[in-house]
Order: C-alpha cells, then structure tokens, then sequence
C-alpha cells in the first residue's frame, strides 16, 4: 500500500479474527486504520440494504464512516479490538448453519414417520422451534424445491470453519459446533461449494431416504 491518501480500511468480508489482527496491524504500519465490518443478512439484505453490519476498530474511526455504513443496513459497533467483528460474525453463522442442518434432520425424520413437511414447518414457527431456517429458508427454497436462497455451501463451510479454527485458539470444547462442522464437510463433498446452502438437506434426505418438499408432502425416494 503506497501514497498517503487512505486513511481508513472498511473490511466487509469474513476472514476469521487471526486474518483480521494481522490486516490491522500490516495497515497500522502505513499508518491506516481498518475498520474489521463483516455483514450477515445475504443477498436479499443487500438488496434490500438491511444486513447486519458487524464493525471493530477505533470508536472515532467507526464514527466517521457510520452513515457511509447505515446505508447497507443495521450497524453494531462491536468494540475496539482487532478481529472482534469477525468473532461476532463467526458466532452468528455458526448458528444459521445450525438451524438449517439441525431443522433439516428433524423435518427428515418428520416425512420418514409420514408427516406433512408443511404442516411440520407451520407447526414449528408456530412453536417454540421457530428458527431462521424454519421460518425463511424451508418456505422460500426447501419446500418448493428451488433451493435458491441465495448463499453458496463454499462459502458457509468456511465460515463454519474459520469458528471451529476460532474456538480451538482459545482453548474450548465445542461439540455441538464439530457435529455441525461435519454434517457440512458432507454437504459440501456431496453438493459442491457452488450449490445454495439450502441444499443442505439433500444428503440427509439421501439418507433417510425421502424427498421433502413436493406438493403433497414428503415421499419414499425411489
């Protein structure tokens, strides 16, 4: 990085908190501040400019370039700390892919036992289930079929894998975490990286042997 007019580095992508401590500090070395400002929301909140915007770095800094941020969606100052945005973005991934392996499986064992997938959704987010996976992904890409939601399988196995990485730093056990990390090494090795996420529940379908979704509920695969 050479001249003097940049002053400030708004970083929108998620690269973990090790890759983000060690942009602020080769910047810090030109004398450039990074703004570490991972966003979640996908595609539909960036069109719709409503993502979540994650934002580390000087308070004074964050700001200055705010109202550049407002315009994408709801800003968090997340605190001071190289890499904490990233923290906070890897958590909330961790959770989204979560809720779609996990609200996969038990609508699977649902349409394995004979029941409607769409009763079972309606069902859920009506109760104390509802999750984003219930109430946006299954109606809008899962049950129709179109999966078409918007995020690639690539780019959520990494996220899921720069977490792990994450909490193996800081010493911790996190089981629930390493299931879910292999369920997704699965998808991706089935599906590819380029498939939606919302594909998920193609191979947990494969094996259970059903199909959710179809316009009279689940099926046996044949």
């Amino acid at each position: 990085i050479e001249g003097k007019r940049a002053r400030r580095f708004v970083d929108l992508s998620t690269v973990g908190s090790h890759m983000a401590v060690r942009i602020h500090d080769l910047l810090a070395k030109r004398n450039i501040v990074q703004l570490d400002s991972p966003v979640s929301g996908g595609v539909g909140g960036a069109e719709k400019g409503t993502l979540a915007v994650m934002v580390s770095g000087p308070r004074i800094d964050f700001e200055a370039v705010k109202s550049a941020l407002d315009v994408i969606g709801r800003v968090f100052f997340i605190g001071e700390k190289p890499g904490s945005a990233q923290t906070m973005k890897l958590a909330n991934n961790l959770l989204s892919a979560t809720a779609i392996v996990a609200t996969s499986e038990a609508v699977v064992m649902g349409v394995k036992s004979g029941l409607d997938p769409n009763v079972m959704i309606d069902v859920i987010n009506a109760g104390s289930g509802m999750n984003t996976a219930s109430r946006d992904k299954f109606p809008r890409s899962i049950l129709p079929r179109t999966f078409d939601f918007g995020f690639a399988t690539g780019l959520m196995v990494k996220d899921v894998r720069l977490c792990l990485e994450e909490a193996k730093a800081l010493g911790l056990s996190m089981e629930v975490a390493e299931a879910v990390g292999r369920l997704w090494e699965v998808v991706i090795r089935e599906m590819g990286p380029e498939s939606d996420f919302t594909s998920a529940i193609k191979p947990i379908e494969k094996a259970a042997g059903v199909m959710v979704g179809e316009a009279k509920g689940g099926h046996a695969a044949k």
